[in-house]
């Protein structure tokens, strides 16, 4: 055996065991020192184990939780494939900056191209799931179909891998178009779903120079987050390697997001690491706290001040003079008099009487907009009876009615009163 065979049998072993080793997040820093034939490549700096039930929705596009990722940290997504050979290409691209990437698969693509897929694995990188033909009306199906898109789409993608475990727990609906039952579906099933925090517009019929220039513009304009690719087109295959140089050339690194399982436990994290900007403690907030609201079990009751707490003694009063002995007794009228019980030495007021309360323009008002009583026609002024400025019917004698207008007929309503003599 020659030794050039033997050299590269060699290299490829180094590299499927540097995937594996990346996936399982030990020492994954090392990877970007340790690329076969590119001493120089971008790498991938670290592994990042999540919990998909914990952060069921990702990705600041459309929702206030994204990856909790490190300033100038950036993680790579691909979409709708496999498609040969575009993604094809997107693979050798990514291994020979050795970049570990999410790929969101699509299942009937899966069906088709099941070698895609495997190519994917072998990669060592991450495989989700884009439903099963990716439908642009996602959010106006019916719960049913939804649920079948959802689930043929893994189906599919774990047929052509032939390991369910191979598939993550990801899951990302087509054209971003999300919905509340796809989002509470996905969070029964434990699938979480990704959103992302720029896009580069490769679907669009763009040149690969504008994909390039949109994804760093887009990048650097945040920080840090969620990159959205698709690896089915020409121009994104165009525009990879040099997305790659610049962000190596730029300070920013790639991270490798894997989900927890059992043998493999998440990444530590604190929550406000899930925001992109999270606000600092020392900024006021925007808005007052919500006032809770209180179940009160029981509704007490005050008691009232006693009479020996008042100057007040027997019903009388002590003189202005306070050397003198003497008392005059508190002169009061009924019915406040009355309310006055010096001999449990209590104090009970009495309810105040209906009439107290009584508005003489209540009566009148009760029939406001329905037939309003007007002074006869015989006692206006002759001005006001050439016409009616707003278009009433009036009889000669009688009330205007307002056109459109009937009264209303209600038991238990006061009849409309007349006018107030004043």
């Amino acid at each position: 055996m020659s030794g050039d065979r033997i050299g590269s049998r060699a290299l490829r072993a180094a590299a499927l065991g540097l995937g594996l080793w990346a996936t399982t997040g030990i020492a994954a820093a090392h990877a970007t020192t340790a690329c076969p034939g590119n001493p120089n490549a971008l790498g991938t700096s670290r592994t990042l184990v999540v919990d998909p039930t914990e952060h069921p929705r990702i990705g600041t596009m459309q929702y206030r939780e994204t990856l909790p990722l490190k300033d100038h940290e950036v993680v790579l997504t691909f979409d709708d494939g496999p498609l040969p050979p575009h993604s094809n290409q997107v693979l050798q691209i990514l291994a020979s900056e050795c970049v570990k990437a999410t790929f969101f698969i699509i299942g009937r693509m899966a069906h088709q191209f099941p070698e895609g897929v495997r190519r994917v694995r072998a990669g060592g990188h991450t495989i989700g799931t884009h439903s099963e033909d990716h439908p642009l009306h996602f959010n106006k199906m019916s719960p049913e179909r939804i649920r079948q898109q959802i689930d043929d789409g893994i189906k599919h993608t774990a047929e052509a891998l032939g390991d369910p475990s191979a598939v993550a727990p990801f899951f990302r609906v087509p054209g971003l178009r999300r919905g509340e039952v796809m989002e509470d579906y996905l969070v029964s099933k434990g699938i979480q779903h990704w959103s992302a925090d720029f896009p580069a517009d490769d679907w669009l019929h763009i040149s690969s120079d504008q994909v390039y220039s949109r994804a760093i513009s887009r990048i650097e304009a945040k920080g840090r987050g969620i990159l959205l690719l698709h690896d089915i087109q020409a121009r994104t295959v165009a525009a990879l390697p040099r997305i790659l140089q610049t962000l190596k050339a730029r300070g920013y690194r790639i991270v490798h997001v894997v989900p927890a399982t059992p043998d493999r436990p998440k990444t530590p994290t604190e929550p406000r690491e899930w925001y992109l900007h999270p606000p600092a403690a020392s900024v006021a907030m925007a808005h007052w706290p919500r006032v809770p609201q209180f179940l009160f079990v029981s509704t007490g009751t005050l008691p009232g001040p006693a009479l020996s707490d008042s100057d007040l003694h027997g019903g009388k009063l002590p003189a202005p003079d306070r050397s003198r002995t003497t008392s005059e007794p508190l002169q009061t009228a009924t019915p406040f008099h009355a309310a006055l019980n010096a001999d449990n030495n209590q104090l009970a007021l009495p309810v105040p009487a209906e009439n107290i309360f009584a508005r003489p323009e209540k009566s009148a008002a009760l029939s406001y907009g329905v037939s309003p009583v007007v002074m006869p026609v015989s006692q206006r002024p002759a001005a006001s009876r050439l016409r009616d400025p707003h278009g009433g019917v009036r009889a000669e004698n009688g009330p205007r009615l307002i056109p459109g207008s009937q009264p209303i007929a209600q038991p238990n309503l006061l009849a409309p009163s007349t006018v107030i003599q004043r």
